[in-house]
């Protein structure tokens, strides 16, 4: 049997953004999502011990990758001193040799940095050294264009949740957020609804959604990881109406003995040069915080409001 064969490449850009700034938008990987397009859920695993090698940290990702949503674990070492990462990551879809890397940010002046990354990965079905070179490339870009933007990150970054509570059992709330096809004819913001399960759990959805007062249609399409052991369904927008950047969530269940809390968190980054188009000529980032906030907390309390009916009234239907 022949070896598989690994691609290797490395690339620099030079990025307006101080290198600490940059090295902490590349170690914080719970925020990727709202960060990195293709990225759907990053879940911090463990964490090591902090030594003079540096720290260590398993995470499970979960990506889009060829119109595919793959999952993969990874571990890396965390150098803040050099502001080095290093990566080793083991897709399930390409089983054997693992992705190697590291990302490292150098100070280039107080207000700039230079980037590298560098990437070897095996080859999967039909890719190519270009298909790599393109990914790496394309990875940097993100990373370059988010870090530009350090000054208005605290404005263009927010996260809220709303939440209820429900005198009844978990499954039965569960089993409401679960069937988003369902919604159309559940939740009266919800116009039409479809939904894909091709991988047991990974759900594809596309909804048009009465989404503002004035009755405005806006159409959304999104992946959802659903983790029914655990009470959780989380999601990442891959198609986002014109006000929102990037928008990831989830829906998450605490029973206790008498019945259940159900939460819908939120992280958003607003696209700033589309404010003033969605909001009028004036709007700033604040506003279209305040928007924001309203639009989707009606939508998920609605959400919510009907997942609570649903289980107390299956419960007083047997009593």
């Amino acid at each position: 049997m022949s070896a598989q064969r690994v691609h290797s490449t490395q690339h620099t850009v030079s990025v307006a953004a101080p290198a600490g700034v940059v090295y902490g938008l590349l170690a914080d990987a719970p925020r990727w999502p709202v960060f990195l397009p293709s990225h759907v859920h990053v879940e911090r695993m463990d964490v090591g011990p902090a030594g003079c090698d540096g720290a260590e940290e398993r995470l499970h990702v979960w990506a889009v990758h060829a119109d595919h949503v793959r999952s993969s674990v990874a571990r890396r070492v965390l150098r803040p001193q050099t502001r080095s990462i290093e990566f080793e990551q083991q897709d399930a879809f390409l089983p054997g040799a693992p992705t190697r890397g590291a990302w490292t940010v150098e100070p280039e002046g107080e207000d700039r940095s230079v980037v590298t990354l560098r990437h070897e990965r095996p080859s999967g079905p039909g890719e190519t050294s270009g298909a790599l070179e393109a990914d790496v490339r394309a990875q940097l870009a993100v990373v370059r264009e988010t870090a530009e933007r350090w000054e208005k990150l605290d404005e263009l970054l927010f996260s809220f949740q709303d939440s209820v509570r429900v005198e009844g059992p978990a499954e039965l709330v569960y089993d409401f957020l679960y069937r988003i096809e369902d919604w159309v004819d559940l939740i009266p913001h919800v116009e039409w609804a479809r939904v894909a399960e091709d991988q047991p759990g990974v759900q594809v959805a596309a909804l048009d959604t009465c989404a503002t007062e004035s009755g405005e249609t806006v159409t959304v399409e999104a992946v959802r990881l659903c983790f029914p052991h655990a009470g959780r369904i989380v999601y990442k927008e891959t198609v986002t109406p014109e006000l929102i950047a990037a928008h990831s969530g989830e829906w998450y269940l605490a029973p206790d003995a008498t019945g259940v809390t159900v939460v819908s968190a939120h992280y958003v980054m607003l696209r700033e040069e589309a404010v003033e188009r969605a909001l009028g000529p004036g709007a700033a980032l604040v506003d279209a915080r305040r928007h924001v906030r309203e639009w989707l907390g009606r939508a998920s309390t609605e959400a919510l409001t009907l997942a609570k009916w649903h289980a107390e009234s299956a419960v007083r239907r047997l009593r």
